[in-house]
């Protein structure tokens, strides 16, 4: 034992060892007396054990046993309110944000008493408003974390960011503001909005401002870490489908940097965000030109198809069924051609993929079967498909 305690029914238990037998049990009773003990059981710390198991290490210390430290008090509900309310004084917050910083960091007993005892989360939303509003950075990577770690999505802490359209004013006034250790707040800060945005309400998504869409398609740019990637990536999927938001994401430049990022071939997660981003945005004019801008863009389509997973071969017929139907000018038809854009729809007519994915490359083969008729490709497909 480290911690020892004693448990209602007088038994005493190593504080870890009990407090994982009461979180994880199904049927929860003391394990010595069988006796009912409810989940939320108090533990009272049994001094005079604890001092006698430290005089016994100290005493076998020349045989190797090492010390025993004596053992922090738990957490309690007065304890962590009197820090809330020091985050409203100027002189001490920053001190106050990283004594909460420490606590939460201790174990996930910590960071879930925080959260379910405290109102934590409003806290700290309150606090990136306010720093906000008055232009402080001082804390933020630290109020950052902690809210990152104590999130949870209780009816509570839903309905604080479900209209808080401050709340996402400040998290981009943060990835806007140049401050110490910037990138570590920057990935925090995205992590943060990807929680935020998954549970806002559609009023609040329609109303993105265009420095929204910038910051975050800038964290792509600048690719400061792959966690920080798909969350982006993640919150940009997430607000694509409302208002203008597709048109906002692609006037940010995102199409570009999406096409660059598949170029150097991210992980399987990163690629199959990325082509359906693609997929929502080369749904208007707008994507679909940006795509088609790019140099690599039809060739990039092309070589990942049938090399990542069926979600992305999904997407990317999708993508080149749409700029067959909307944006097939000759050129973009020579270049389909050229690019193994059209030899790669062969393959998937023959390769082992779901029959609505061949359908879609037939149809998508058919739209300018006169102009791709003299493609030695589409005699290969003709011969391996009809032999006679």
């Amino acid at each position: 034992m480290k911690d020892p305690v004693t448990a209602v029914t007088g038994i005493t238990y190593d504080r870890e060892s009990i407090e994982h037998w009461l979180s994880t049990a199904e049927d929860v009773t003391c394990p010595y007396t069988k006796q009912p003990l409810p989940r939320d059981s108090e533990l009272t710390p049994n001094h005079m054990l604890r001092r006698l198991i430290q005089a016994w290490c100290i005493e076998n210390a020349k045989n190797g046993i090492d010390p025993i430290p004596t053992p922090k008090s738990p957490l309690n509900k007065s304890v962590v309110l009197k820090l809330l309310r020091e985050l409203n004084a100027p002189q001490v917050h920053v001190s106050t944000l990283k004594k909460i910083d420490a606590i939460v960091n201790e174990n996930e007993k910590n960071r879930k008493f925080m959260e379910e005892t405290s109102g934590a989360t409003k806290a700290m939303v309150l606090f990136f408003i306010k720093c906000f509003k008055e232009g402080r950075t001082e804390g933020l990577e630290e109020a950052l974390r902690i809210l990152h770690l104590i999130w949870s999505p209780t009816n509570d802490n839903k309905q604080i960011v479900k209209e808080n359209f401050d709340l996402v004013q400040s998290i981009i006034w943060i990835l806007q503001t140049d401050m110490d250790n910037h990138v570590t707040v920057k990935i925090h800060a995205v992590a943060v909005l990807k929680m935020v945005v998954e549970y806002a309400s559609s009023c609040l998504l329609e109303r993105l401002k265009p420095d929204f869409f910038k910051e975050t398609v800038k964290i792509l740019q600048e690719n400061i870490s792959q966690q920080a990637v798909k969350s982006v990536l993640q919150v940009l999927n997430e607000v694509c489908p409302w208002g203008r938001n597709r048109i906002k994401i692609v006037e940010a430049g995102a199409v570009f940097e999406l096409v660059e990022m598949e170029l150097q071939k991210p992980d399987k997660n990163i690629t199959e965000l990325i082509f359906c981003l693609l997929a929502h945005l080369c749904s208007c004019a707008d994507g679909r030109a940006q795509l088609l801008n790019h140099a690599g863009g039809i060739a990039m389509l092309a070589k990942r198809t049938l090399r990542v997973s069926p979600a992305t071969d999904d997407r990317a017929i999708h993508i080149l069924a749409l700029i067959a139907k909307f944006s097939a000018t000759q050129e973009v038809l020579s270049e389909m051609l050229r690019v193994g854009g059209v030899a790669k729809l062969c393959m998937v007519i023959q390769a082992d993929c779901a029959a609505y994915l061949k359908k879609k490359a037939r149809e998508v083969l058919r739209l300018h079967s006169k102009v791709w008729s003299n493609s030695p490709c589409i005699d290969v497909y003709l011969l391996t498909r009809y032999p006679r």
